[in-house]
C-alpha cells in the first residue's frame, strides 16, 4: 500500500530512500495494531509466519545490514542453528520491545545513511556462500535492499492481518490516524 513520502525527501535522493522505508516500516507496524500478543504470534495462514516473527526478523536484517555497513558484526549472530528464531518471539521478548528494537535501528539506519560521504561508498557483503565472494556494494544498495526486505515482509503482514480479522492496509492506515475506513 502505498501511503505518502514525506516532503522533505523531495529532491534529496538519501531523504527520498529513507522515506520510502520508513513507509514500509509503517505496513509492517501497522499490521499489529490492537493486536493481542497471542494474535501477533499466530499463524493464521498456509504461510509459517506470524506478525510478531516478522517484526523480529526486519529489525534484526536492518540492524545487522547498517551493522555491516559500518563494518560491525550484528549484535544478533545467525547461522543454520538458529536461523528460525528470528521469525518467532522466545522467552521474555513481546511485541513491544521488538517494535522498541526495530525503531533504534531505524533510527540507526537514518544517522549512518545520512552521516555517509556518499551513497556510493561501500563495504564488502558477508562471507557467506549466498553471496559472491569478494563483492561489495554501495550504501545505496543497502538502503534499496532494505526497502525490498521491508516491503516484501509487509505484503506478508498484510495477508497475515487480513487472514487474522479481516481488516486491510487502508482499514489500518484510517486506524492508525483514528479514523475509519469506507
Amino acid at each position: 500500500m502505498v501511503t505518502h513520502v514525506r516532503a522533505e525527501a523531495q529532491g534529496d535522493e538519501r531523504g527520498a530512500l529513507l522515506s520510502f522505508l520508513a513507509e514500509q516500516r509503517g505496513g509492517i507496524r501497522r499490521a499489529l495494531l490492537g493486536l493481542t500478543e497471542e494474535q501477533a504470534a499466530s499463524k493464521p495462514s498456509a504461510s509459517d509466519l506470524s506478525l510478531s516473527g516478522l517484526l523480529k526478523h526486519v529489525g534484526e536484517v536492518e540492524q545487522g545490514w547498517v551493522a555491516r555497513a559500518k563494518g560491525e558484526p550484528p549484535a544478533v549472530h545467525r547461522d543454520e542453528s538458529t536461523w528460525q528464531e528470528c521469525f518467532v518471539l522466545v522467552e521474555g521478548e513481546s511485541v513491544e520491545q521488538q517494535l522498541a528494537y526495530w525503531e533504534k535501528a531505524a533510527a540507526e539506519t537514518e544517522a549512518y545513511v545520512r552521516s555517509v560521504p556518499s551513497l556510493d561508498d561501500t563495504f564488502p557483503l558477508p562471507n557467506d556462500p549466498w553471496f559472491p565472494p569478494d563483492e561489495r556494494v554501495s550504501v545505496r544498495w543497502l538502503v534499496l535492499h532494505l526497502i525490498r526486505e521491508t516491503a516484501r515482509h509487509a505484503g506478508h503482514a498484510d495477508i497475515i492481518r487480513e487472514s487474522l480479522d479481516g481488516k486491510t492496509a487502508f482499514e489500518l492506515v484510517a486506524q492508525e490516524q483514528g479514523s475509519s475506513w469506507g
